[in-house]
């Protein structure tokens, strides 16, 4: 049961590593807020994932969602656990008291979405989204939006989804060819169709908010010409459509009359045409959904909905990250059980058969994948705690540090952390051998599963691009080092901090003469800085604890992760080296 066993390697990251209590209480919101409060929060969670959540995985992945004449159905058990999750109130942790939230920090939400991921990432897809939408609807709806759709997400009632994607317009949303068109009482009528909509149709909730990126009729051409709006899956009664128009879109049965749904009122004109058949998450419907002259309400200001939307788009990303550490520790438990029960062979120095995990190969695979686990929780961690420094510090100066922060580093935990849950529960399925490849051990499934990761609410490689040439190169590295020089550090991390900064110069001065030269080599800027906050990371833990648990995974991180890091530089300055010469080459034909 993952959740029970990680809950006192977290207690112990977030108390003696962090030192978050201390960090919450120096926050007005949070005055109140102890390790004890943590604690119990935290065990009650640990106790539903395992008892309501985790039981479902492998079921959810056999039997995945059906779908008829535009309904989908999840999996057997999926509505009962969502309704027991959002009823619990463990939607709402984060939340505002004023919208019926909890008020407590990002980070227990954190931990809660990332041991749900680990227990069954399919189910958590469907609530995955929801703080996004809260964020997104809070900072940008009118006042009557709010009103009447920030309580039903901040409980989780109501669930939300994220609508970008068309099927010419993937990573590039400047294509977007969606329409709203404003009407004279205040809505829009929208038309379009969206594909890859997690949680477009589904029987969770009875009502889901759909928040669509489309054009007003008179927006300028590319991304600075996209509008945000809300688009209910089920209008209240008497919403839009005061002009003799028709009140619904028709029944799925092919009726013409539009029907009453419980109180929610009557059904938009959001069609849900198809479920797409999937590598992995058979437990979440990936909808093909169109907009057929759909009421909805625009959120933000008009042709500014990238803004609005990248809300959203943030929060979900280091929720992503999350989920990769999740996927990840969920993979190494499985692997470490078994490498503890199953015996083959003699390991060096043994005069017996001997158990797997006593075999150099496979301690390094499980020491590594830890090492990776661990570190990458005290970032995503630490992150979490900056977002509410970020919002709710008196001191102007630690509010601007942790928006850098969260700015640099959200980007590389999604990247990274996802990256790493794909090849570290694939070098996980390795330690079962032939078992690992057979459905029965579990393990497969974390593999197909943890693939998307890497894909969704932006690809790793977009994340790269954003990190290094519109985060990083965008002030000649002078954030990123501000970041760096004010992390503690012994003298090799110092060192390596010194040289990440020092090609950082290099990219932005080369960059001028190669502007290609940024995004051949981001992806391997991701890693080197990824790297070094690991590196960080791990002298944190070090810090604090020099148990047993705690220094295998460290000597692990020093042996088989950190020595990338020169690899990396490598390249880098390859790459800046032939870009000069390349230079020099063209100057001198002049």
């Amino acid at each position: 049961m993952p959740a029970r066993q990680s809950l006192a390697d977290i207690e112990f990251l977030l108390t003696e590593v962090l030192q978050a209590p201390a960090r919450w209480q120096a926050l007005a919101p949070f005055a109140d807020t102890d390790g004890d409060l943590a604690t119990q929060v935290l065990d009650e969670a640990a106790k539903f994932v395992d008892s309501a959540i985790a039981p479902l995985q492998r079921s959810g992945d056999e039997e995945g969602c059906r779908f008829d004449a535009g309904q989908v159905q999840t999996p057997a058990g999926f509505r009962e656990a969502y309704q027991a999750f959002w009823q619990a109130g463990w939607p709402s942790l984060s939340c505002d008291p004023a919208d019926g939230g909890q008020g407590l920090p990002a980070v227990l939400e954190c931990v809660l979405f990332e041991w749900l991921a680990g227990a069954n990432h399919g189910w958590t897809m469907a609530p995955g989204l929801l703080h996004g939408a809260y964020e997104c609807i809070k900072h940008h709806a009118s006042d009557d939006l709010k009103a009447r759709y920030l309580p039903k997400i901040a409980s989780g009632e109501w669930l939300a989804t994220m609508c970008l994607t068309e099927a010419h317009a993937g990573s590039d949303l400047g294509l977007v060819r969606t329409r709203g068109v404003p009407q004279a009482d205040g809505s829009v009528r929208v038309n379009g169709s969206k594909i890859f909509i997690s949680g477009g149709e589904h029987d969770l909730t009875d009502n889901i908010v759909h928040l669509v990126l489309a054009r007003l009729p008179d927006a300028p051409a590319g991304p600075k010409g996209l509008s945000l709006f809300l688009v209910p899956k089920m209008l209240e009664s008497g919403d839009g459509r005061r002009a003799g128009q028709p009140q619904a879109r028709p029944a799925p049965s092919g009726g013409s009359e539009p029907h009453e749904v419980g109180s929610v009122g009557v059904p938009n004109a959001v069609v849900c045409e198809r479920i797409e058949e999937k590598m992995g998450l058979h437990g979440s419907p990936t909808c093909v959904m169109r907009f057929d002259d759909a009421t909805g309400w625009l959120v933000g200001e008009p042709n500014k909905g990238l803004n609005a939307m990248f809300v959203m788009m943030n929060a979900a990303r280091l929720h992503v990250g999350l989920q990769g550490i999740g996927l990840l520790d969920a993979a190494w438990q499985k692997a470490s059980a078994y490498a503890a029960e199953r015996r083959q062979m003699r390991a060096p120095g043994a005069k017996d058969t001997s158990l797997i995990q006593d075999h150099p190969a496979i301690r390094r695979i499980l020491a590594t994948q830890r090492a990776w686990i661990d570190g990458g929780r005290v970032l995503a961690y630490h992150t979490a705690l900056q977002l509410d420094a970020a919002q709710h510090s008196t001191d102007a100066a630690e509010r601007a540090a942790a928006q850098r922060w969260c700015a640099l580093v959200t980007p590389v935990l999604k990247a990274a952390l996802t990256d790493q849950a794909f090849h570290g529960a694939s070098a996980c399925l390795q330690v079962f051998g032939g078992h690992g490849y057979v459905r029965e051990w579990g393990i497969e499934q974390i593999v197909r599963d943890a693939r998307v990761a890497m894909i969704y609410e932006g690809t790793n490689e977009i994340q790269a691009i954003d990190l290094l040439v519109r985060k990083v190169l965008a002030d000649g590295g002078e954030g990123l080092a501000a970041l760096l020089e004010a992390l503690p550090a012994t003298p090799a991390a110092r060192a390596r901090h010194t040289a990440l900064i020092d090609i950082t110069h290099q990219l932005a001065r080369a960059a001028r003469a190669d502007p290609e030269l940024p995004y051949w080599v981001a992806d391997d800027y991701l890693r080197a800085v990824a790297l070094v906050l690991l590196e960080w990371a791990w002298g944190r833990i070090d810090s604090a604890s020099r148990a047993e648990r705690w220094s295998s995974p460290a000597q692990a991180f020093a042996r088989w992760v950190l020595p990338e890091f020169d690899m990396r530089a490598g390249i880098l300055r390859e790459r800046i080296a032939q870009a000069r010469n390349t230079k020099a080459e063209s100057a001198a034909a002049v």
